[in-house]
C-alpha cells in the first residue's frame, strides 16, 4: 500500500509539472505569435494571441494546432485610394479571428490557418470619411452633403443629407441600407425625401449613395457581412488558408 500511494504521488506531482510546463510554453508561444503578427501586419501595438486546446506541448509535437484567436485592437485598413477623394486607410476596430487548424513551420517563422472566422466593427465616423461630406453641387443653385451618419435601427443606418436651395438649407434623415459587394462596404439609401425627388433622383444619390472599399485584412481574411449597429457597422469576416504570420 505504501508503495501504491508513493507511486500515486509521484504520478500526480508528474501531471501537475507537466500542466506547468504546457501552460508556460503556451504563454511564449503566444507572446512570440503576437510579436510574429505585429511586425508580418505592420501594427502600430501588439495584438493579442491566445492559443486553446490542451495539452498544447503534443499539438506541437504534431505540427499544427486546433485553435488559435487572434484579437486586433485597431487596423489601419488600405482603401486603394491613391488621391482625390475619400481617405487611403480606413480604421478598424476591435478585429477579432478564431483561427483553425494553425499549420506552422519547423522554425517557426510561418503559420498558416485552413480556415478563420471572425468580426470587427467600422465607427461611423470612419465610414464618413468615404461619402462626400463636402457641399457638392447637384445643379446650379443647388448642393448636397453628407453632415452624419448614425444608427437608423433595424440594420439601417440613418444617413443625414444637407440640401441647399437657393441659400434655404434643409437636413433630411435617410435611411439607407448597408451591403458587402466583394471588398467593398456599399451604403444605398432606401428611399429619399419627396423634394429631393423633385429636384433630380440620379443626382443627390450620387451623394446619398457611397462606398468603402477596404483592399486588405490582416492574414488575407474577406468581408462576409454587414449590418448597422448602434456605434457602427459590425463586420463579419471569413477566411481560408489564412496567414497568421510570416
Amino acid at each position: 500500500m505504501r508503495g501504491l500511494r508513493i507511486l500515486l504521488v509521484v504520478v500526480v506531482v508528474l501531471g501537475i509539472l507537466f500542466v506547468v510546463v504546457d501552460r508556460v510554453a503556451v504563454y511564449f508561444a503566444e507572446d512570440e505569435a503576437a510579436s510574429k503578427v505585429k511586425t508580418t501586419e505592420n501594427l502600430a501595438t501588439t495584438p493579442d494571441v491566445s492559443i486553446k486546446g490542451f495539452p498544447f506541448l503534443t499539438q506541437v509535437a504534431s505540427g499544427e494546432l486546433d485553435d488559435v484567436e487572434l484579437n486586433i485592437k485597431t487596423y489601419e485598413a488600405p482603401t486603394g485610394n491613391t488621391g482625390g477623394a475619400g481617405a487611403s486607410t480606413v480604421r478598424i476596430d476591435d478585429l477579432k479571428a478564431d483561427m483553425k487548424d494553425v499549420k506552422f513551420s519547423g522554425d517557426y517563422s510561418s503559420a498558416t490557418a485552413a480556415t478563420a472566422t471572425g468580426s470587427a466593427s467600422i465607427s461611423y465616423d470612419q465610414l464618413l470619411k468615404a461619402a462626400k461630406s463636402e457641399p457638392t453641387d447637384i445643379f446650379t443653385g443647388v448642393t448636397a452633403q453628407v453632415v452624419d451618419l448614425s444608427d437608423g435601427g433595424d440594420g439601417k443606418i440613418k444617413v443625414d443629407v444637407k440640401i441647399s436651395v437657393a441659400g434655404q438649407v434643409t437636413t433630411y434623415p435617410v435611411l439607407s441600407t448597408v451591403t458587402v459587394d466583394g471588398d467593398t462596404v456599399k451604403v444605398h439609401a432606401d428611399n429619399l425625401p419627396k423634394l429631393v425627388v423633385d429636384l433630380a433622383d440620379s443626382r443627390i444619390r450620387s451623394i446619398t449613395d457611397f462606398q468603402q472599399t477596404i483592399d486588405e485584412l490582416p492574414g488575407g481574411v474577406k468581408l462576409d457581412s454587414v449590418q448597422a449597429a448602434q456605434s457602427g457597422v459590425e463586420i463579419k469576416v471569413k477566411g481560408s488558408n489564412v496567414r497568421l504570420a510570416g
